[in-house]
């Protein structure tokens, strides 16, 4: 007997409103996107167990890098199950995340938090992040970058909502906020249940050979085969499998990591890095920035991903990349100038950040055709994983080594920033580098669908 969350149960009827779906994938972008609001837990969890920022800041760490891993090795199953069963799956995963948490919290055992919120809860970031994404990309073949930059923009803002939501909460349940950390994290874990539940039960694939009125899918291939800097060949339909053992997909992987490095360089540090910069910005109004960044994080994913359906996917990368390593480059030789100048251009290379996000799997779509796109879009999250990791270093140790030197303010950071315009060079090289894959790359259609892994 079908389950109601299998895959044959979510074929959409006819009359279904294709734009119900970005706000049932929008609903569980919200939701997930509290991770980037963590850093509202962090002081009291500190003073909770007695620990250091770096002990805390692990939890972080293990979400995001527990995201990339269970995206690549989940895609295909995600595929394969459809996202009605996905997002249950990352709603159970999420929501048990903040349980085993808030256990860990009442019982002062720190292991519990990094098991819960980092390894359980960062396993439904990664499902959730990518269960949407090919379903989205098969109901807008017409438009396939606003359709993921409407659902994934609400990862980048989930942080608008849950970092004062938060906030609330833990100045509402005790006096002190290391004594409210545990009833806050139930209180969330019962609203995204009902949030992501919502999402999961409005989500609809299109029915088999489903198009929308007016759109011709043969147009559709050869406007794909004429975006500007990827040849003339018609995009492939490539299984995951075939996708990574192409050149293709590691430029692309190059890329993505090195978008994301750059602007997660400056999103991890961006409270203390404003007011090393300009002594007289106090703690408030550093909050407030990192609240602007967040904003403009959420907003490129949006914007510049729609932006990419009218001029294609690699010159958008062109621009993210190589406006993105001269604003490194000024903040670098001028950043302190002016905090105008220096919050501009920290929200620009942020919605750059956001963008590339959003405009990855559209990119994906382009190359490898729509088969396997969620599949092979969880593989090249890896990147996220690694430049997760590299970012926050790069900028932390630079940090800590000239203050060691006796350097301080602008001059702790002068240095990364000039390693993350070398950095976005050779992404800017390596997204020029990424051609049309021939048509014998192509999965044949006579291939059995047991085969298609």
């Amino acid at each position: 007997m079908p389950s109601f969350l299998d895959r044959d149960r979510t074929i959409a009827p006819p009359g279904y409103n294709r734009w119900l779906v970005p706000p049932a994938a929008l609903a569980l972008h919200l939701s997930i996107g509290e991770v980037y609001a963590f850093s509202v837990f962090k002081t009291p969890l500190v003073t909770h167990f007695d620990s250091s920022l770096t002990a805390i800041g692990i939890i972080f760490s293990i979400a995001i890098v527990m995201l990339g891993l269970s995206a690549a090795f989940g895609g295909t199953w995600v595929e394969r199950n459809g996202p009605r069963k996905a997002m249950t799956v990352s709603m159970a995963c999420w929501v048990t995340g903040f349980l085993v948490a808030a256990l860990g919290v009442a019982t002062d055992q720190l292991w519990l938090v990094y098991l819960g919120y980092g390894v359980i809860g960062g396993i439904g970031l990664g499902i959730g992040y990518i269960s949407p994404v090919s379903t989205l990309i098969k109901w807008f073949p017409d438009r396939p970058g606003l359709a993921t930059g409407l659902a994934i923009m609400g990862f980048g803002g989930g942080a608008l909502v849950a970092s004062p939501l938060t906030s609330r909460l833990l100045d509402a349940y005790a006096d002190k906020p290391e004594d409210a950390i545990a009833p806050t994290m139930l209180t969330l874990a019962a609203i995204y249940v009902v949030l992501m539940s919502l999402g999961a039960w409005v989500i609809r694939v299109p029915a088999e050979g489903w198009t929308p009125p007016g759109f011709s899918s043969g147009a559709a291939v050869v406007a794909a085969a004429r975006r500007p800097g990827l040849g003339h060949g018609a995009p492939a339909d490539l299984t995951a499998n075939q996708a990574i053992r192409t050149p293709q997909f590691w430029l692309l992987w190059t890329v993505l990591f090195c978008n994301v490095t750059a602007g997660i360089g400056i999103l991890e540090q961006a409270s203390p890095m404003i007011q090393d910069f300009f002594s007289d910005v106090d703690a408030t109004e550093a909050a407030g920035f990192v609240g602007l960044l967040s904003l403009c994080n959420m907003a490129g994913r949006f914007v510049w991903s729609t932006t990419s359906d009218r001029i294609g996917r690699k010159p958008i990368y062109a621009i993210y990349l190589g406006i993105g390593a001269l604003l490194y480059l000024v903040l670098a030789l001028s950043g302190t100038s002016g905090v105008g100048l220096f919050i501009v251009t920290a929200c620009v290379i942020l919605s750059f950040y956001g963008g590339g996000f959003a405009t990855v799997p559209a990119y994906l779509k382009d190359l490898f055709g729509g088969l396997q796109v969620g599949a092979i879009h969880g593989r090249l999250l890896t990147a996220w994983s690694a430049a997760g990791v590299v970012g926050p270093l790069v900028v932390n140790r630079v940090a800590d080594h000239q203050d060691a030197a006796g350097k301080s303010g602008a001059d702790l950071y002068t240095l990364s920033f000039q390693i993350m315009v070398g950095i976005l060079v050779v992404g800017f090289a390596a997204n020029a580098l990424v051609r049309a894959l021939p048509q014998s790359s192509a999965v044949s259609a006579e291939t059995p669908v047991g085969e298609r892994k």
